[in-house]
Order: structure tokens, then sequence, then C-alpha cells
């Protein structure tokens, strides 16, 4: 039990004790309520003020009872308290429940599970687009390092269900589990595919048996950093302007090039319209790459393609005129 709850565990038990003495001495005596409780209060306090009347053989065993338990009681309190002061919980607790607050507020965000190498540098990605996310961490140091840069975390076990519930999962758009053990990897995937069955899962893999394990463990897509790496580095060498490209398009600190998906709502003033209708490229001054329905992709696509409700825009361009392009589409969360 933490301190916070030793504290208001103490607390009660000490308000029960002094009701039960308010009434006992009302019972045993006679006398009214406040005279009862200023009873109650100078016994427990062990001050030696004088009875407020001579007490009866019931009365007097009745106070011992009640010095021996509620003296306990009251060191217990104390103890609870210097705890909390000592700890610096009260603080603790005060920026905890903000966080707390801020993180019940969220919707349509991400969860990261795991703030290692690679969750840092996802997390990084999110803040510069921005995306919302909540990060999932065990660990008391890094969750420190959280608190300093200023991310919503919730500590505790990612493969708990009451870890993921904290951090929103009912209320997220995907969850991302990036810790560097396949096994928690594959748990996490289980739990969080269990609390809520339409989320998107990304999971990270080691190797291809895990790959497979996590994808029946109900992960939609499944990366493996080692691949990716090797395949980025043997890119690098082989085709060297097109990983330039790749990097400029992609990369969050880029200020002059975006490569970007948008999703065409239904309420959007685009669906039904050609590519060469829209104005798109004319206007808005963004390059349609590709056009995504259901589990097709189109690459390339004609000036006569008609974009359909449901449909997601593979684009390239300037930040600006993809925000622009978002709007036309119907995307909510523009920044």
């Amino acid at each position: 039990m933490d301190p916070v709850r030793h504290f208001r565990f103490s607390l009660i038990s000490l308000l029960i004790v002094f009701a039960a003495g308010t009434c006992g001495y009302s019972l045993i005596e006679g006398w009214s309520l406040f005279d009862s409780l200023y009873m109650t209060v100078i016994t427990l306090a062990t001050v030696g003020f004088r009875e407020v009347a001579p007490l009866s053989d019931g009365g007097r065993a009745f106070t011992i009872l009640l010095i021996v338990f509620g003296a306990g009681i009251i060191a217990y309190a104390v103890g609870s308290m210097v705890q909390i002061l000592v700890e610096g919980q009260v603080l603790k607790v005060l920026g905890r429940k903000k966080l707390e607050k801020q993180i019940s507020k969220l919707s349509g965000h991400y969860i990261i599970c795991g703030y290692g190498r690679i969750g840092a540098m996802i997390a990084r990605e999110f803040a510069a687009r921005p995306k919302s996310f909540v990060v999932v961490e065990n660990d008391i140091e890094v969750c420190e390092r959280l608190s300093n840069e200023g991310h919503l975390f919730v500590r505790g076990n990612a493969t708990d269900d009451e870890t993921l519930l904290e951090a929103g999962i009912e209320r997220a758009k995907g969850l991302i589990t990036a810790v560097t053990s396949d096994t928690e990897n594959v748990y996490i995937t289980l739990t969080a595919r269990g609390l809520k069955p339409n989320l998107f899962i990304l999971a990270r893999a080691s190797d291809d048996s895990a790959e497979v394990k996590l994808r029946r463990a109900g992960a939609n897509k499944v990366v493996s950093p080692y691949t990716i790496g090797a395949t980025r580095m043997a890119q690098a060498i082989l085709r060297p302007s097109v990983v330039d490209f790749i990097e400029i398009a992609t990369g969050s600190q880029n200020v002059e090039l975006q490569l970007e998906e948008i999703n065409i709502s239904i309420r959007s003033e685009l669906v039904g319209k050609t590519l060469m209708d829209s104005g798109i490229r004319k206007q808005i001054g963004v390059i349609i790459v590709g056009v995504k329905r259901g589990s097709s992709m189109l690459f390339n696509p004609s000036p006569e393609t008609e974009m359909l409700n449901g449909d997601t825009l593979i684009t390239l361009g300037e930040p600006s005129a993809v925000r622009e392009l978002e709007r036309l589409a119907g995307v909510e969360d523009v920044s």
C-alpha cells in the first residue's frame, strides 16, 4: 500500500474511533454528544484534563479500550503523515492527479508501451506532428524522465488490464508495443486486444517467429527494427538519392516537404470528385502519390480517379498545403 493510501486509511480509522468513543460515552454515561466528544478527544490526546463527570465502572473499562486502540491509530496516522511529508509525496500526488485528469480527457490518442530507444523515438515523432499519446512504463527512473520531458505517462505493467485502462485504452485510436521482450509484446497484444477488439495494434518483433506469434495474438501490423535498419542501410548504399528523398519527405524536422496520408470523410466536399476536378494539384499544390481503398493501393493515380468516402490519399507537398487538403478532406484534428 502506498503512503497516500496509508494516510487515508488511518484518517478513516481515526474518525471511526472518534465516532465510536462519542457514542460509547453517550450510551454508557448518558452524557450529551458534545461532552462525549470532548471526553473522547482528551482521552485519545492523553492531555490529562479531568473528566467531564466521574466515570462509572463501565465508563472506565470503555476508556481503557479507547486508549489502547485509539492511541495506536493516532500513532499510525502521525507516522503516515510524516512519511508523506518526508518523501515529498504531497507534490507527487498533486502532480499525479493532474496527470490522471489530463489522460482522462484524451480521446483518439495512442498508447506507447515501453520507453526505451524505440519508444522514445516514436514519442518524439508523435510530439513533432503533434499526435496525442500516453506512455506506459514500469521503470521509476524512466517515469521521472517522462515527467521532466512533459509527456503523459502511466507507471505500471502494460500486461495488466488496470494499467491499460488507466491509459485510456477504451478511448484510444491505437497501441504500439515497443518493449524489448517479444514475450511481453505478445502478452501486451493479447491484453489490449481483449480490452478493445477493434483497436489498431502495432507490435515490435525481434525475429520471424515472434512476428507470427504477434499476429496470432491480434497485432494488426508487426515491425522488426533490425530488418528495417538493415534494409535502410543497404538502400543508403544502393540508392542513396532515394533514401535522401524519403528522409526529407518523412522527417519530422523538415519544414519544406511532407509526405502524409489523409483520410477522406463522408462529409468532405472531395467525395465524388475526380483528382482533376478537385484542383488538388493546381490550386493547392499537393501531389497525390497514391490512393488506398480498402486493402488495395493505387499508385500514381490518373487525373480521372474518383475519390470516395473512406479513401486514404498518400500526399506529398508543403506542410501548409497538406493542412489545407486535410481541411477539405474533413479531418477533425488539423493542427
